[in-house]
């Protein structure tokens, strides 16, 4: 399928559609969603652990951003790392680097004890909560999750002070029942799992992407919602890809509504 056709220009779209860099505030609030702040205010408070799981592409990252959205800058700092397959000590230079301090040495004691340090610093000092979101945490090391507890620990594990947000594929619940997992796993408070959505969920997610695109209108019949809910599981990100794709295939040939196989075309070009 060439991919020469504007379609944008051709539908009338004020910018580019189904991509995943929209603004916090055009999220969908799916149920979901909704259940996740939930978990997540409850959480935070308790300063203990949420978990978020789910197939790749569910939403887990664009989960995150909403939660830590309604966190203000002035009331928190929030420490976003991306988790490595690396050791320990890599996770702790992410954790420094976000907390704008310079990693030294390859003490695990003492780099544990620089970022508490600062934890400190920003609660007691600057008067601002800390919460650590770990993105990507199923690719954590079983090594790492071991120790990783130990930041937790104030007061002789009497403060609450840093609560944390890992989100991950499905197996990461897997990890953390591991024996030597368990110091971590039972500061677990609340979990997520994100699924696929329903059909009718996913009218309303093409709806609602037409919308922020700036259009009114559905584009796509009632058999094409139908193709990109099944040939997408219902995961959004791959449900981007095919209802992005089939705009193009429709633009292509005139259509100015996009069907069942326009859908078919798009799942030819995307694995």
């Amino acid at each position: 399928m060439e991919m020469s056709t504007p379609y944008t220009l051709f539908f009338g779209f004020e910018k580019e559609p189904f991509t995943s860099d929209i603004a916090v505030d055009e999220i969908l609030e799916t149920d979901q969603l909704t259940g996740a702040k939930n978990r997540f205010d409850y959480s935070l408070g308790l300063g203990a652990i949420y978990l978020i799981t789910g197939e790749i592409g569910s939403g887990k990252s664009t989960a995150i951003r909403y939660l830590v959205s309604s966190l203000h800058p002035s009331e928190y700092k929030r420490i976003y790392v991306t988790a490595t397959s690396g050791s320990i000590l890599e996770l702790y230079r992410l954790i420094m680097a976000e907390l704008g301090m310079q990693p030294a040495g390859i003490s695990r004691a003492v780099m544990t004890d620089r970022i508490k340090r600062e934890v400190l610093e920003q609660i007691h000092g600057k008067k601002r909560h800390v919460v650590l979101i770990i993105d990507e945490a199923s690719l954590l090391r079983l090594e790492v999750f071991v120790e990783l507890h130990t930041l937790c620990q104030f007061e002789m594990d009497s403060k609450p002070y840093l609560p944390i947000v890992m989100a991950g594929q499905s197996h990461l619940v897997d990890h953390l029942r591991y024996p030597g997992c368990l110091p971590l796993a039972s500061r677990i408070v609340a979990k997520s799992h994100f699924i696929g959505s329903q059909k009718n969920q996913m009218q309303a997610y093409l709806q609602h992407h037409l919308s922020i695109a700036g259009i009114n209108r559905m584009l796509f019949e009632d058999d094409a919602v139908t193709a990109i809910h099944q040939g997408s599981g219902g995961i959004f990100r791959r449900a981007n890809h095919l209802a992005r794709g089939a705009l193009v295939a429709a633009a292509m040939e005139q259509h100015k509504t996009v069907n069942a196989e326009h859908v078919r075309l798009a799942a030819s070009e995307i694995l």
